[in-house]
């Protein structure tokens, strides 16, 4: 689930740059971001420690769109740094092919109506808005120069889209000679952001949710899947969908990034226009073979829900996909998996419930993925295996204002009916 090789290979207020809390190794709990009520989420990466941050580089980094509106932003991010970072220029446009952007889409972005922004260690910065229309599905290309950097770069190691990198500044030019380096990660980047009237979803969870054995470049994880049926659905008023997944993530422990209650706050509950979050993680709590119970792990579902209730967040629970052929699979993970389960469908603690295990398990075998679905390690699903868990996901779930969650916070109440 780590996936080491891979993660060696391997940014928006409205007016004014806002700051969010520190967010270093030791504490995620940056604040919701002061934006305007429109703004909304349309990409997100989790941000984890990567290697040595070089200083005098540009980074041209591909992104896909989910919602589409007005006045773009991005989030830049110094989460894991340890010095400060310079952001000399910083550019968004539409890609055309590999680094090339299409001519004239280019645009120069500013922070506080400044051509560059430091970021302090643990600093997140929001640029300001970008005038214009970024439409649903675009493959955006935001060019960052990073004049000055040091110590470990902040970024999203397994990004499964071809970036480039080159020395010097670059971010302006939109013909792709300079940028000779191919990237596996994405750097300081960590969301963007549009203004439309529509809502977004966050998935958070792991190695799965990140795109592990889908295929590179095409943008076949499940969450892109549920970003274009939500782009196609009529009438749907959740557009935006944020990928905070992370390959080898726990729910309960730091490990391979912050582990989900950890690192909650800065890359789920602090985007923009978020209204539901999917819950689905597990698989790497269990299988550890660390000693974690039924009990331990729905406990630490529990706080997370508890804290999405609070700010307002419907979530969804999506059950722990089976992995028997996994080299770490045993019947004592096994059985937890199927108590942790029966928990996510029956307790009433979640809002909804994806029952992703029935989905994509045999039913020959409910211990092992379905071979169509199977992604060839048994753990991870394949392109058909991550279209049919988007597809799966009753678009209704997704349609909360805010109340309901809110309501059952203060009440400190289960849902009044349990998922079934």
């Amino acid at each position: 689930m780590s996936h080491a090789a891979h993660r060696a290979l391997i940014a928006v207020v409205a007016l004014t740059a806002t700051v969010l809390a520190p967010a270093h190794a030791s504490s995620a709990t940056a604040a919701a971001p002061p934006v305007p009520d429109r703004s909304v989420v349309t990409w997100a990466a989790s941000a984890d420690r990567l290697g040595e941050a070089p200083s005098d580089r540009s980074y041209r980094l591909v992104v896909r769109t989910s919602a589409g509106g007005s006045g773009m932003r991005i989030r830049v991010s110094n989460a894991f740094g340890d010095r400060p970072l310079v952001i000399g220029s910083a550019y968004a446009g539409l890609r055309k092919s590999g680094a090339r952007l299409v001519a004239g889409s280019n645009r120069k972005l500013r922070f506080d109506r400044a051509a560059s922004v430091t970021l302090a260690p643990g600093e997140i910065r929001y640029s300001d808005p970008l005038p214009g229309r970024t439409e649903a599905g675009s493959d955006l290309a935001v060019s960052l120069y990073v004049r000055t950097a040091g110590g470990p770069a902040t970024g999203h190691g397994m990004a499964l889209q071809t970036s480039y990198a080159t020395t010097g500044d670059h971010a302006a030019e939109e013909r792709d000679g300079a940028y000779t380096e191919q990237l596996g990660s994405w750097f300081y980047l960590d969301a963007v952001s549009v203004d439309t009237g529509a809502g977004a979803v966050v998935t958070l969870g792991d190695s799965i949710t990140d795109g592990w054995q889908s295929t590179t470049d095409k943008n076949l994880r499940w969450p892109d899947f549920l970003a274009r049926r939500l782009h196609g659905a009529p009438g749907s008023t959740v557009q935006g969908v944020a990928n905070a997944g992370i390959s080898g993530n726990q729910v309960l422990v730091d490990g391979a990034g912050q582990s989900a209650l950890t690192r909650l706050d800065r890359d789920v509950l602090s985007l923009p226009g978020v209204r539901t979050v999917v819950l689905f993680e597990g698989v790497n709590d269990i299988k550890s073979h660390s000693g974690v119970t039924a009990a331990s792990l729905t406990a630490g579902y529990r706080r997370i829900i508890d804290r999405a209730h609070a700010a307002g967040k419907c979530v969804v629970g999506a059950t722990v996909l089976p992995y028997q052929g996994w080299s770490e699979w045993d019947p004592q993970g096994d059985a937890v998996r199927m108590e942790v389960n029966e928990w996510i469908r029956t307790s009433g603690a979640v809002d909804a419930v994806a029952d992703f295990d029935k989905v994509l398990r045999s039913p020959y075998n409910p211990q092992r993925l379905l071979p169509t679905f199977d992604g060839g390690d048994h753990l991870h699903p394949n392109d058909k295996g991550m279209q049919a868990m988007a597809d799966s996901i009753d678009l209704g779930d997704l349609e909360c204002d805010g109340a309901s969650g809110r309501a059952r916070a203060e009440a400190g109440e289960p849902a009044a009916t349990p998922p079934s």
